[in-house]
């Protein structure tokens, strides 16, 4: 659909087709490049909650609601939440570690329209990463155990490239078909205030072990040209999401900006417009890593908080293309007419 024209910026918002849920707080993983896991609360939205909130979430024009976390799976509610969203009419896409398929597959295969799961590379490399023995073999076990209880459902992967697996995206790639999984997209570890639960800046020693360094950029440059080689067929089919050129641009000139080798790409997004984030507590943000705008819980409605006078100040101020924080997201949206499906 990149040839379809971006959704407007219409304000105040009657329309958001997209919806992230953070059911709760907890996550089943140790990653390296996440804080989520440290995370000691234990807020969470009820299924009520998500009943009572869902018609005027479609009278938004919610298409999709995805869930994420954490690890929505662990979610003692996770069935009657998707239940809800399904009696709404609003379609749902799970973002998982993996680690809970096998077990739950049958309610997945049930409630949800398609899954995204963490892969981060071979065996060996995804179970460092996730600091979970066996982490690689339950994730393959539960994209099986989908196939088998849904065989149309669409099960693909997300990697979220660093420096301990930069050198190995050809094997992520064949790791990826070796399992079963429809496809895979990669994007940067984000080593920026508030990403992946983070509060604060993470030192030069926190982030050094995440973000390739200067000296590893043109061993990542020719990794790059490798995949384009020898993955030649799954990026012409769609196999890997996105294009080399995006990858080279989103990945190693991220990465060399980050190092200091130049300025972050010019990025072009419309989240703060089709889009918003629901916290586990009720919190809603315009995207990840923007600031809140209020929270559902005591503004009563989700129009109210995104159409209240602070939202519609913020999104009438901010220049994504020159923002601090655009500037180095590495996950903008660019949704277009007939993505939402």
């Amino acid at each position: 659909m990149e040839n379809a024209p971006l959704l407007p910026r219409r304000d105040p918002l009657d329309q958001v087709p997209i919806l992230i849920l953070f059911p709760h707080e907890r996550c089943n993983c140790r990653c390296l490049m996440c804080d989520i896991w440290k995370t000691t609360g234990r807020n969470q939205l009820s299924p009520d909650e998500v009943r009572s909130w869902s018609a005027e979430w479609r009278r938004l024009g919610v298409r999709r609601v995805v869930l994420s976390g954490g690890e929505p799976l662990l979610h003692p509610g996770f069935v009657p939440v998707c239940e809800a969203l399904k009696d709404a009419g609003v379609r749902t896409t799970l973002l998982s570690t993996g680690l809970l398929l096998e077990r739950k597959a049958s309610d997945v295969a049930r409630l949800v329209d398609d899954v995204i799961v963490s892969l981060d590379g071979p065996r060996e490399i995804h179970d460092a990463i996730r600091r979970v023995p066996g982490a690689f073999d339950r994730l393959a076990g539960g994209v099986s155990a989908l196939a088998s209880a849904a065989p149309s459902l669409p099960v693909s992967a997300r990697s979220t490239v660093q420096r301990a697996n930069a050198l190995h995206l050809r094997e992520t790639v064949a790791s990826a078909r070796a399992i079963g999984l429809r496809g895979i997209s990669f994007l940067a570890a984000d080593v920026s205030p508030g990403a992946f639960g983070r509060g604060e800046p993470w030192s030069e020693a926190d982030a050094s072990p995440i973000a390739p360094g200067p000296e590893d950029l043109p061993s990542l440059a020719a990794e790059l040209d490798a995949l384009e080689r020898d993955c030649a067929a799954e990026l012409r089919s769609g196999f890997i999401v996105e294009p080399i050129a995006r990858l080279r641009t989103r990945i190693l000139g991220h990465f060399a900006a980050h190092a200091g080798r130049g300025e972050f790409a010019p990025i072009t997004c419309n989240a703060p417009w089709v889009s918003a984030v629901i916290e586990a507590d009720g919190t809603v943000r315009p995207c990840f890593f923007h600031p809140p705008f209020g929270n559902l819980r005591t503004a009563g409605s989700l129009s109210a908080v995104l159409n209240s006078p602070g939202a519609l100040a913020f999104r009438a101020s901010l220049d994504v293309g020159t923002n601090a924080v655009c500037r180095r997201c590495v996950c903008n949206l660019n949704l277009r007419e007939g993505d939402v499906s």
